[in-house]
């Protein structure tokens, strides 16, 4: 994941959880955030799309366990694809 990209991920995070970015890291997760519930799981979801302007597949969705996953997974997708 490019530095830029966990940067993003994590400032959204922050908005969603209601938290300060410096208290998320790549590990933070339902685990370790209050408030990351179903309901603000899926706002998380909605809100990397919206601002990446990209679309996640359920299984990548699924995938997402962490915000360094998150990170990971929305570098995968704005990767060009290779020919």
């Amino acid at each position: 994941m490019t530095a830029s990209t966990f940067e993003r991920v994590r400032g959204i995070a922050s908005d969603v959880f209601g938290l300060a970015p410096q208290a998320i890291s790549a590990d933070s997760s339902p685990e370790t955030v209050e408030k990351w519930d179903s309901a603000h799981h899926l706002n998380f979801i909605l809100a990397l799309e919206e601002i990446f302007q990209l679309q996640l597949a359920p299984e990548e969705t699924e995938r997402i366990q962490n915000i360094g996953s998150a990170a990971e997974i929305v570098d995968e997708k704005l990767r060009p694809a290779a020919s």
